[in-house]
């Protein structure tokens, strides 16, 4: 049974953000499922190259709409984004290393950005994206 579940209310009115925010969701109900049986250490190197594709893809695209429509609070959101990265590749470092607790530690990272990035942050730029033609 999936953790969460893509719900209208984490929509930003943006198709493919929408789409890319629910491959986030995918990726943390994959992890959760392993962590539920036990295998959570057994998938992590995966669920590592998804979250390592899914920034790329992901900010990439944002970013991009932010610089061509000059989006007032991108440094703000880039900021943010990078932070995710640092907390990606110390993850990365961290499985390397063999650490215990990364996996735990990975997803209560990635449920709380959901939340407060996704459902706080990008909402931010829904209409601002929508009035320059991007839905």
């Amino acid at each position: 049974m999936p953790l969460i579940k893509w719900n209208p209310e984490y929509s930003v009115k943006v198709s493919e953000s929408d789409r890319q925010h629910q491959k986030l969701i995918d990726i943390i109900n994959e992890l959760n499922d392993a962590m539920t049986k036990g295998k959570g250490r057994d998938v992590l190197g995966q669920i590592l190259d998804a979250l390592i594709l899914y920034t790329q893809t992901h900010f990439a695209m944002e970013e991009r709409y932010f610089d061509q429509f000059q989006y007032p609070d991108a440094p703000a959101h880039k900021a943010q984004h990078a932070a995710f990265v640092k907390k990606i590749k110390d993850s990365r470092d961290g499985f390397a290393k063999n650490q215990l607790n990364i996996t735990i530690n990975l997803m209560d990272f990635l449920s709380d950005w959901l939340v407060k990035h996704i459902c706080g942050t990008d909402k931010k730029y829904s209409d601002f994206f929508n009035k320059n033609g991007i839905n």
